[in-house]
C-alpha cells in the first residue's frame, strides 16, 4: 500500500459523492468541530471567510490572522467564535509574532488552512527581496507552518490544508530563478510556481508528517466569483481572455458557468473535515474530491472554468518536493524538522 502521493501515486477520484457544485453546507453536514481550534488565513474575505464561517457553525474556534485588522473584524462581525490577530505574510517577522501569541495559548491546533494569496500583482518584492507571489502564498505559509508545528503534532490528527489553484499548470517551480532576478517578470509565472508551491509543500509536509498524525493536502477551489484575487488585475486583461463583454462586465454566459462563493470554499472545508481522506495525505484535490492526474488527455478550455482540472505531475514530484523544502528552508531561515 502506498503511504505517500510522490508521483501521484494515491491521485484518483474517490468519488467521494461531491461534485462541482457542491457547498460548504453539503460537505460540512453531519460534522461536529466542537472544541477543535481552526487557523484560516485570509479567512475575512471570499472563500476564506465561507471556510471561517463553516468551521464555527460547525463548532470550532476559529482564528484569523489578519493584515487589514480593521477590515477582518468587520468581516467576522456577527460569527460566533472567532478571534482576529494581526499576521502579514510578507513580514516574517509578523508571523513569528502571531506564531509565538497562538504557542503560548497551549491550544492544539487542529486545522491550519493556508488559504491567502494574491494574484495578478506588478512586480513586488519583500524586504529581503523575495517575489511576492512567491512570499505570500508559499513562503510565509512555510514559515508559518513551521512555527507552528508543536501545536500541530499536539492535536494528534491535525490536518493543514494549502489553497493552491489550476493555475500552478501556468509554470512548474523555477528552481534557477524563483525570484525573477534573470529573467523578465510575467506575473502569471509568478503566481503559477506559487501555486505549484503549494502542492508540492502539502505533498512533502505530507510524508514528513505522517508519523506524527498529521495529514496535508492542496486543492483548486475551481473558478468563483465574487472574490478579491483578481483585485489588482486590469480590465484589459479579461478582455483579452474573453470574458468581459464591450460594457467591461463579465459575461452572462461566464458568470453562469462560475462557482458561488460557498462553492469554491467546499473544498477546503472537505478536505479539512471529510473522513472519507482518513489514512490518506498529500494528494491535490478539486471539486470536493481527490482530483484527476493530468497526463495531456484533459482538454482546457478557458472559457468553461469545468474543463480547467487535474494536476500536472510536476507539482507531485518527488524530487522537486524535496528540493522545494530545502529551498524553503534555506530562503526562510527555518529548518523545519517536519516528524
Amino acid at each position: 500500500m502506498k503511504h505517500n502521493n510522490y508521483q501521484g501515486a494515491l491521485q484518483k477520484p474517490l468519488p467521494s459523492g461531491f461534485h462541482a457544485t457542491s457547498t460548504t453546507s453539503d460537505v460540512i453536514k453531519g460534522i461536529d468541530l466542537s472544541g477543535k481550534t481552526a487557523i484560516v488565513t485570509g479567512g475575512y474575505a471570499g472563500i476564506g471567510l465561507e471556510t471561517t464561517s463553516t468551521f464555527a457553525a460547525a463548532g470550532a474556534t476559529v482564528i484569523v490572522p489578519a493584515r487589514d485588522i480593521e477590515k477582518a473584524k468587520n468581516n467576522v462581525k456577527g460569527i460566533a467564535n472567532v478571534e482576529v490577530y494581526p499576521m502579514d505574510l510578507m513580514d516574517p517577522a509578523s508571523i513569528d509574532a502571531f506564531a509565538a501569541t497562538f504557542l503560548a495559548s497551549g491550544r492544539p491546533l487542529h486545522l491550519l488552512i493556508n488559504n491567502a494569496g494574491i494574484m495578478w500583482v506588478p512586480l513586488r518584492r519583500d524586504q529581503r527581496g523575495y517575489e511576492s507571489q512567491l512570499a505570500t502564498n508559499h513562503l510565509g505559509h512555510f514559515q508559518l507552518t513551521a512555527r507552528l508545528w508543536p501545536t500541530l503534532k499536539q492535536a494528534n490528527g491535525a490536518r493543514v490544508v494549502s489553497v493552491s489553484s489550476f493555475g500552478h499548470q501556468l509554470s512548474p517551480f523555477n528552481f534557477d530563478d524563483p525570484n525573477f532576478e534573470q529573467r523578465n517578470y510575467e506575473s502569471l509565472q509568478g503566481y503559477g510556481q506559487s501555486k505549484t508551491a503549494n502542492n508540492l509543500f502539502a505533498l512533502e509536509l505530507d510524508s514528513r508528517a505522517s508519523a506524527s498524525n498529521v495529514r496535508a493536502f492542496s486543492l483548486s477551489p475551481g473558478s468563483v466569483n465574487g472574490t478579491e484575487l483578481g483585485r489588482e488585475a486590469s480590465r484589459e486583461l479579461f478582455q483579452q481572455m474573453g470574458l468581459l463583454d464591450a460594457d467591461g462586465n463579465l459575461r452572462a454566459e461566464v458568470v453562469e458557468k462560475l462557482k458561488t462563493i460557498s462553492q469554491g470554499a467546499a473544498t477546503t472545508v472537505w478536505c479539512a473535515t471529510s473522513h472519507r481522506l482518513d489514512g490518506i495525505g498529500g494528494v491535490y484535490c478539486e471539486d470536493a474530491d481527490i482530483a484527476e492526474l493530468d497526463l495531456g488527455h484533459i482538454e482546457h478550455k478557458p472559457e468553461d472554468p469545468s474543463t480547467m482540472r487535474g494536476v500536472q505531475p510536476y507539482s507531485l514530484d518527488e524530487a522537486n518536493a524535496k528540493r522545494l523544502w530545502r529551498l524553503s528552508e534555506e530562503m526562510t531561515g527555518i529548518v523545519f524538522n517536519a516528524d
